[in-house]
């Protein structure tokens, strides 16, 4: 190899060396920021060699982290050329781009003229943004001054205004996709919500208003030197901004971490990423729950900081209105420009702070800064005192139409709502890991609320229910403390839970009934999920034993909130059209049996009315004696439940046909009804699952009919695996085809799975492959055994255990399929081969062979 080949591997190498020595695992833990400024200076000094003296008609910055100096290992080297002229430069860009190239330097560059300001200013806000964070490198310095000059002299005041709302409008869309609670169990740290983003976000609302750069400091980082001057402007200088500089250094420490880990640029801090970095930090066991303690407490001093500087520069840019505008409250508080002001100068008692967060609810506002300081400075000192006037007010809170959960939410970040509920200060932070769960345990309860809330303006039933509600306070507090026994035991929280509020509410003055009835609600709040979407609503039994647990309609209708509110806030990508039809279902059903005191056979059989006569007139070709003969062989009352009379006449036209396998498909609203007549045969429910699968099919649930002619009647409630839509009509042929194929024996079921998993390898390997236990649980039922398997979610899940459960000799009837994200929760009604229920004494055997089958897919 000639000299300047030597020279260019020489110096990949060195840049490389140079990486692993400055992020090294135990320096970054205890102060990634240095560690990024250190590389970042050694990039600056590799970028000016590479310029040399040749850059006289531009100027080359730095953009982005580079320009902050808080390069992560492989964060992108972006830099920029500001030119008078592009034309005039071209020459000296293209010598350093190909000079870079050839030194094995990858960067990300481009070319600003100083006209592009006025014209990103109006078509491009992230563009312009980045204009504020550029630093000298090398290069023409005149061009670089004018540059400057031009962009704070492009920011008057209606620029100004127009651009913080932009900013504001953005960082909320930024929300909407990466997350928007500082408290997201697998967070992405540049984006989400307390992300590094935010701190950005932060400065850029600093420069914009007080039109000053933050790249003159040479002596350390961007952040370094803002946080510095903050503390330094006394009219700008908040308490929350006390904490921001260590909870910044803290994120980009773990940011670095993740890079080292992975050897290349990632963000998101997934489970496994969680323990590996609270492994260097030596959490010890358990660490990555005190990791992310720790994250939670950085996110939200970040997330807080920002709309403390949010409403402080808000003030700046449009005017607060004079003080005789104020709304006087009472002798402690008053009302102006949408701001709580506490009138005093001294510290808050506890009664009046409990107060204060009431007027905040009341009049929607938030608190002004001196009142949100006085908070803060007060929790640490303060001890809850007059517990019959904190009592008032906060039942006062609980009893308001609106902003009650977002007022809890400030009162759980300023430390105030796990003073006043100290068993709620332990599920701050505390997080159980799955995609099922997005938020930590208090994140995810206070969200509940307010998604409870939003049905203040819902026409559905949901919306009818809660506004008809007088009493508010019953149901809040039934959210509030459903999960607060997850800390100590989650297995079995909702019994311990119960155990645990009732001195705590009957302190607040709650007369027995009341207690009675949100100990009720706390200790059933997972009832009506699992049997909703674990158990056959067309079951007398099922019916029979959820009604059992409701003495009025009013409790089971708080139920139905509660557990809306539950599971509509533990993801929202998880709550799905087809489980609030299987609520709603289950809720109108059990309505109608409390009101009209009927048992679930009396309410079942109301539907059971057989009329061969309808069935005969939806269709040109039927005897209603042929209609009875169908009935008569089916020996499952049920089955008119499940299918209208037009859909009977349907099956009983497909089955005269005698065709090998018939395939019916009806669109409803939130799904797909799949109905598959074909006769039985060995291992068929599994096979039919294995061509759902084959075809990116998601099932949900399955219901078989078998006459005694050995013809099933398979209904399948299905929908797109990707957009969890109803399926595409223009899959219906394909579907079909595949279903005829594997009756002829033509379709080899194994070799597509193996297909799919080629296919969707990626996806497997990022969303099935998180660990976890398998649960599989027994029940018995007058007429069936019930099999319940909780696993996490593999491809080829349900395929696998139907094929096994057929090996057995076990037959399913119905089966009910719950997925939430990463975890499987399947409800199997089975019978032996015999029909009878399962023996008590073939369970472990049964147990352990599904567990086999399951595990030989991780």
């Amino acid at each position: 190899m000639d000299e300047s080949g030597n020279s260019k591997a020489n110096f990949a190498k060195e840049l490389k060396s140079k990486r692993e020595s400055i992020f090294l695992p135990e320096r970054v833990k205890l102060n990634g920021l240095s560690a990024s400024f250190e590389f970042s200076l050694f990039v600056e000094e590799l970028v000016k060699d590479i310029a040399g003296n040749e850059l006289n008609n531009c100027v080359l910055v730095s953009a982005g982290s580079f320009s902050r100096r808080e390069l992560s290992p492989f964060s992108d080297i972006d830099l920029m050329f500001v030119v008078e002229n592009e034309k005039s430069a071209k020459d000296e860009i293209s010598n350093f781009i190909n000079t870079a190239w050839e030194h094995n330097i990858e960067i990300s560059h481009t070319v600003r003229e100083i006209s592009d300001i006025s014209k990103f200013l109006i078509d491009d806000l992230h563009t312009f943004t980045q204009f504020f964070e550029t630093r000298y490198l090398t290069g023409n310095k005149q061009i670089y001054d004018d540059w400057n000059n031009e962009l704070l002299g492009s920011l008057s005041p209606e620029v100004k205004q127009k651009l913080f709302n932009e900013l504001i409008e953005d960082s909320n869309y930024r929300y909407s996709k990466y997350g928007n609670s500082p408290k997201i169990i697998e967070p992405n740290l540049k984006f989400a919500c307390g992300g590094l983003r935010d701190f950005q976000l932060i400065e850029w609302i600093y420069i914009l208003v007080h039109g000053k750069l933050l790249t003159d400091e040479n002596s350390k980082t961007q952040a370094e030197s803002f946080i510095e001057l903050i503390k330094c402007d006394s009219e700008n200088y908040s308490r929350d901004f006390e904490k921001l500089g260590n909870s910044y250094k803290f994120l980009i420490s773990i940011r670095n971490l993740l890079h080292i880990i992975n050897n290349k640029k990632v963000d998101r801090l997934e489970f496994q990423e969680q323990i590996k970095v609270a492994n260097i930090f030596g959490y010890g066991d358990q660490g990555y729950r005190i990791l992310m303690k720790d994250y939670f407490e950085s996110s939200g001093s970040v997330y807080r900081s920002l709309r403390t500087l949010i409403k402080l520069n808000r003030r700046i840019l449009f005017n607060r209105p004079p003080d005789t505008m104020a709304i006087h409250i009472d002798s402690d508080f008053m009302v102006l420009d949408e701001l709580v002001i506490y009138k005093h100068k001294t510290n808050l008692s506890f009664s009046v702070m409990m107060k204060a967060f009431y007027y905040r609810a009341l009049y929607n506002a938030h608190f002004d800064d001196s009142l949100r300081a006085l908070i803060i400075d007060s929790i640490e000192f303060v001890e809850v005192d007059n517990w019959s006037e904190t009592v008032y007010w906060f039942r006062k809170l609980l009893n308001l139409k609106n902003s009650v959960g977002k007022t809890l939410w400030i009162m759980n970040e300023l430390g105030v709502l796990s003073e006043f509920i100290p068993e709620f200060g332990e599920l701050n932070g505390f997080i159980q890991h799955g995609v099922y769960h997005s938020y930590s345990a208090d994140e995810h309860t206070l969200i509940a609320i307010s998604n409870l809330e939003k049905l203040n303006e819902d026409k559905s039933i949901l919306g009818r229910i809660f506004n008809k509600i007088k009493n508010r306070e019953i149901i809040y507090l039934a959210i509030l403390f459903h999960d607060i026994a997850k800390p100590i035991d989650i297995d079995g929280h909702e019994i311990l839970g119960a155990e645990l509020v009732d001195t705590f509410l009957r302190s607040l003055g709650f007369p027995l009934t009341d207690v009675v009835s949100i100990k009720m609600l706390i200790r059933n709040h997972l009832l009506m999920a699992q049997t909703a979407f674990r158990r056959d609503l067309n079951s007398p039994e099922t019916l029979d034993k959820f009604a059992s647990h409701f003495q009025t309609v009013e409790e089971l209708d708080l139920l139905y909130l509660l557990t809306y509110a539950d599971m509509s806030a533990v993801n929202p990508a998880l709550w799905t059209n087809w489980k609030s039809d299987l609520l709603a279902e289950l809720h109108k059903k059990t309505y109608n049996m409390i009101e009209e005191k009927r048992s679930g056979e009396e309410l079942l059989l109301e539907n059971l009315i057989f009329n061969p006569g309808n069935i005969v007139n939806e269709s040109n070709n039927l005897l209603e004696t042929v209609v009875k003969e169908h009935f008569e062989s089916i020996n499952d009352v049920s089955y008119t439940n499940y299918f209208t009379d037009k859909e009977i006449a349907t099956h009983i036209e497909e089955i005269l046909k005698a065709k090998q396998i018939s395939v019916l498909f009806k669109k409803q609203e939130h799904f797909t009804t799949v109905t598959i007549i074909t006769y039985d045969a060995l291992s068929l429910l599994s096979r039919l699952c294995g061509v759902f699968l084959v075809n990116d099919v998601n099932i949900h649930d399955a219901k078989i009919f078998t006459r005694k002619d050995h013809i099933v009647i398979d209904s399948f409630n299905v929908t797109e695996f990707q957009t969890h839509l109803p399926l595409d009509e223009g899959r219906y042929e394909k579907l079909k085809m595949d279903f005829e194929l594997m009756i002829e024996g033509m379709l080899q079921i194994n070799k597509e799975i193996r297909k799919l998993k080629n296919k969707w390898w990626r996806i497997e390997q990022k969303f099935f492959k998180k660990p976890g236990k398998i649960s599989i649980k027994f029940e018995n039922t007058d007429r069936y055994t019930i099999i319940d398997i909780h696993s996490p979610d593999r491809l080829g899940f349900l395929y696998t255990v139907t094929d096994t459960l057929n090996e057995l000799g076990i037959e399913i009837y119905f089966a009910k399929i719950s997925t939430y994200g990463d975890e499987i929760v399947d409800s199997f009604y089975v019978l032996d081969s015999l029909d009878n229920k399962i023996n008590e004494n073939y369970h472990h055997f049964v147990e352990s062979q599904l567990k086999k089958a399951i595990e030989s897919l991780f």
